[in-house]
């Protein structure tokens, strides 16, 4: 019979999980602050955009957006890799920061979590999932208003060239 050694035995323990689901929480209130503000902020350049329409203007808004939405992100795992490194999980802050990008983003990482935190390393990338996920349904939302007020300003402009039937002589 194959006996398993204790130190490959894995435990879920009650501590992690509270946890992992109090660093869940703390991710999805900065995400939802963030995507907020992101969308604020899109929404101050709209009344310029009107006045002065211009395709560099919308693409630098929705560049701005995109610079957001990544700091945020980028601040969504500092709060991961904090913890990791306050836990001792990790050595240093670098390496913690490293690591939990990796893990948020799903890539993964050479580096592994003591086993008292394992399950973490799944929530890391659960959460970054669920970030992606709602950072692409703004920038989205973004974008879609972007390029329907462009098209709206090509429509113009292709009417304004066109001839009228009442200028036109039979």
């Amino acid at each position: 019979m194959n006996a398993v050694p204790d130190a490959t035995v894995y435990v879920t323990s009650l501590r992690e999980i509270s946890w992992g689901v109090m660093l869940v929480a703390i991710t999805m209130i900065i995400h939802g602050f963030g995507m907020i503000l992101t969308l604020r902020v899109n929404n101050a350049f709209k009344p310029r955009l009107e006045r002065t329409p211009s395709f560099a203007l919308g693409v630098f808004a929705l560049i701005l957006a995109s610079w957001m939405i990544i700091l945020v992100h980028l601040s969504e795992v500092a709060v991961w890799a904090g913890f990791f490194l306050w836990k001792g999980a990790l050595p240093n802050y670098s390496i913690a920061y490293y690591f939990t990008l990796n893990e948020y983003t799903t890539v993964g990482s050479s580096y592994r979590l003591p086993q008292s935190w394992r399950l973490l390393e799944g929530m890391v990338a659960a959460v970054g999932l669920l970030g992606f996920a709602w950072s692409t349904g703004v920038l989205v939302t973004l974008a879609q208003a972007f390029q329907g007020h462009e098209l709206q300003l090509l429509k113009r402009r292709r009417e304004n060239r066109l001839p009228k039937s009442s200028d036109l002589k039979p």
